[in-house]
């Protein structure tokens, strides 16, 4: 695989400085383009040999390209709050938002790399990791960004002779460490993990360039030039797709989408159908609609038993915090079905600095610019911690879908990184509990009219909370969906009948009670 790369292609001292300069004034022409109103971000990943230049190329391009738009990141040994989180929260921390260029050294295929070629990890296991790379790459690049990854490679012969010329120099004699010189013992292991590297991850939403390292002048025309070339390339299609937009007529899918739904809430309500294709929102059966919502607890029996388990939380929290065990709640369900009230009877049970609480509402400019999953990823909790989650990811499959703000695709393809993305949170050791809080149609209406009534409940209550009334069946066919194609049995959905508020708190938090105790390895009882 790597024979191309040892080849001895060099470019003449001459040749670069002719080269270059031209180089450089389109890279940045084309950032500046980028910068102005591309709606993509670019991810370039650097890997390979020691000494093949990687440093000195993304140092490069930072002096070239205007720094205020570029994000380099390189990962070293994980940090205290990287190691109590998700492995690939600290990337999705650090991606560049749409309109800018980020650069990463050993990243994401860092690890998996050297727990294989020092044998820490078997064949499946490496397998299992370059999978789960792919679909973290292949989200974001349906998501539109534009990931280009490089492989920088030295035959043995010449990574040596690299490693023995910066060890000779004084201004660079500290790059080189005990462990570079170990990694040369072992070259062939490594050669051999690096094509199966690039076999299983050379995608081409994410496709690999081998880059001949030893001439330095060779490896900084190749890789800013493939820079521009596929910045070109993208910019070119986003001015062709802006062009048949503006013609009379067209609309873009995702405006053309929004305004349909707008429209749709004015339909009145009898005789509407669902965006999903025959379905009968009035005679269609679905999860929620199999729920017994007739199921009550007397107050006697809900202060009893609360108090009981609102200790039990109490002391498995204490002992999941000691363990370093973190916990996820999401809350799902119409309004006024009653997840405030839910939350405050499991945070009643809990210390303050041991939990927070996400109200998610519509994204700011600064999460639009991301992909959807990154506002959620950024807030994950230290290890022993409890996040609460009052509307959620979820938000995808659900208001998304029905207002038209995700298009078809965008929805569909969300329950598949929605489980990638849980799985992660799981494999972590992460205690995932997801409730859907759900209300009758005619019990909501009641809350709707108390709300109105009562002064400090009246703020809760907008034009909003009424119209989507309207796309009931809409929704309820969605949640059949979502819970159908995202409770697995690793993060299954627990439906809540939210009728009788006393019954849905003592349900809420006896789930959270007995998912944590199985977790710490309590017998079911």
């Amino acid at each position: 695989m790597f024979e191309t790369a040892e080849l001895g292609r060099t470019i003449s001292k001459a040749e670069f400085k002719k080269t270059a300069p031209v180089l450089r004034e389109e890279l940045l022409e084309l950032q500046y383009e980028l910068h102005r109103g591309g709606p993509f971000q670019v991810l370039m990943v650097f890997a390979g040999v020691d000494g093949a230049g990687k440093g000195e190329t993304v140092s490069l391009l930072n002096a070239w390209m205007d720094p205020r738009w570029l994000i380099t990141r390189a990962y070293d040994e994980a940090a205290a709050d990287e190691r109590d989180r998700p492995e690939f929260w600290c990337y999705w921390r650090d991606l560049p938002p749409r309109g800018q260029i980020g650069m990463f050294l050993s990243a994401w295929y860092h690890r998996p790399v050297l727990e294989r070629v020092y044998e820490q990890t078997d064949e499946a296991t490496f397998l299992k990791q370059l999978d789960r790379i792919n679909r973290f790459e292949h989200g974001l690049a349906r998501d539109g960004a534009l990931i280009l990854k490089f492989w920088m490679h030295l035959s043995r012969d010449a990574q040596e002779k690299r490693l023995t010329s910066l060890e000779n120099d004084p201004l660079t004699k500290a790059r080189v460490t005990e462990r570079d010189w170990q990694h040369l013992g072992i070259y062939d292991r490594f050669i051999d993990t690096a094509e199966l590297v690039i076999s299983r991850t050379n995608r081409g939403v994410a496709p690999w360039t081998v880059v001949e390292g030893a001439d330095p002048n060779y490896r900084s025309i190749t890789v800013p030039s493939l820079l521009r070339d596929a910045l070109e390339r993208r910019l070119r299609e986003v001015r062709v797709e802006d062009s048949s937009k503006a013609k009379p007529g067209k609309a873009s899918k995702k405006s053309g989408n929004a305004a349909a739904g707008a429209a749709d809430t004015k339909t009145p309500a009898a005789g509407r159908r669902s965006n999903s294709k025959g379905f009968d929102a009035a005679n269609a059966v679905t999860v929620l609609s199999q729920l017994d919502m007739s199921k009550r607890v007397t107050k006697a029996t809900y202060k009893k038993t609360l108090a009981e388990l609102q200790a039990r939380l109490h002391a498995l929290h204490l002992r999941a915090k000691t363990r370093k065990m973190s916990s996820i709640l999401v809350f799902e369900g119409p309004d006024a079905a009653g997840k405030g009230g839910a939350i405050r009877r499991v945070n009643e049970a809990l210390d303050a600095r041991n939990y927070q609480v996400y109200g998610i509402a519509a994204p700011t400019d600064e999460e639009l610019a991301q992909h959807y999953l990154w506002r959620f990823w950024r807030r994950l909790s230290r290890d022993g911690h409890i996040t609460i989650f009052d509307r959620s990811w979820y938000g995808r499959a659900l208001v998304e879908r029905i207002e038209g703000f995700a298009s078809e695709d965008e929805w569909r393809r969300s329950y598949g990184e929605i489980n990638d993305f849980e799985e992660q949170l799981i494999d972590h050791g992460t205690v995932l509990v997801k409730y859907w809080v759900h209300i009758t149609k005619e019990e909501q209406l009641a809350r709707f009219k108390l709300r109105d009534k009562t002064p400090y409940k009246r703020w809760k209550l907008t034009e909003e909370d009424w119209r989507n009334r309207d796309r009931w069946g809409d929704y309820e066919q969605a949640v059949n969906d979502m819970v159908q194609y995202t409770s697995t049995s690793a993060a299954p959905w627990t439906l809540v009948e939210g009728n009788d508020k006393r019954f849905a708190r003592l349900k809420v938090v006896k789930t959270f009670c007995d998912r944590l105790a199985a977790a710490l390895g309590d017998p079911p009882g």
